[in-house]
């Protein structure tokens, strides 16, 4: 039996549909950048150390859930681009270190993995049609892909990279979202704990609030060691997206 060929739609039809996708994804980039200005404007114009200040005085005065609450601060925190430095501090000044180290080690494990899930749902594949046509991007992207745990393990190590901007990067990458969370939280506890520590000998939150924490030895010893993780994760992708750039270059020239 013969079947009536399928119709292609109008060639009208079609660009239209294409304009369509194209305005709805300059809108969607329009609306993250409008939104990026302003949580800039609102942390620049609102006093962020006095509501922080309030926020650790009332924690701190519920005991175990209050470092509950800190931990879920940190998943708006991480989302606004808030710096969660003084956050940590804070757990250690509010909670101690036992306690701090557990409240922050959990709270910064969830903001972490709320970027990454909203900066891979609604960016992700705009990344991928940007990459598909340049080699070197995408052979990053499989570096990553490759060597998710290892290179998320030393990024989280290294000072270098921010961590707000490492949970929202790593979203967009093809980096597995186990390797994403397990490397984090092992790389992201160092830091934790030294932080915690400074703050939890900090004698006041004016003290807290303006910096005035000293690290000594420790912090030298955490920063030689973020050095370290920096050298390590350079290398490691160099090599990592050479070798799929490379691996990449024969399969380009073969035949289709």
């Amino acid at each position: 039996m013969l079947t009536a060929p399928t119709q292609c739609p109008p060639l009208g039809t079609r660009d239209r549909s294409l304009r369509i996708v194209i305005a709805s994804k300059r809108i969607r980039i329009a609306l993250l950048v409008a939104l990026a200005a302003a949580l800039a404007a609102t942390l620049v114009l609102l006093p962020v150390d006095r509501y922080l200040a309030g926020f650790l005085t009332a924690v701190k005065d519920i005991g175990p859930w209050g470092a509950a609450a800190l931990a879920l601060a940190y998943v708006p925190a991480s989302l606004l681009f808030i710096p969660g430095s003084l956050l940590t501090l804070g757990a250690g000044f509010a909670f101690g270190v036992v306690l701090g180290t557990i409240a922050v080690s959990i709270g910064s494990v969830l903001g972490a993995s709320a970027a990454f899930w909203l900066g891979r749902t609604v960016a992700r594949g705009w990344v991928e049609e940007r990459i598909a046509a340049r080699p070197s991007f995408r052979a990053i992207d499989e570096a990553v892909g490759r060597q998710g745990f290892r290179i998320v393990l030393l990024t989280r190590l290294s000072p270098v990279f921010p961590f707000v901007f490492l949970n929202y990067a790593y979203g967009v990458t093809g980096v597995p979202f186990r390797e994403y969370l397990l490397g984090s939280w092992i790389g992201m506890l160092p830091g934790t704990v030294l932080y915690v520590y400074l703050g939890s000998a900090v004698k006041s939150l004016a003290q807290l609030l303006a910096g005035d924490v000293r690290g000594g030895s420790g912090q030298t010893v955490f920063f030689a060691l973020g050095l370290a993780a920096t050298i390590a994760v350079t290398v490691l992708v160099t090599r990592t997206a050479r070798r799929a750039l490379h691996e990449a270059a024969p399969a380009a020239h073969m035949p289709s």
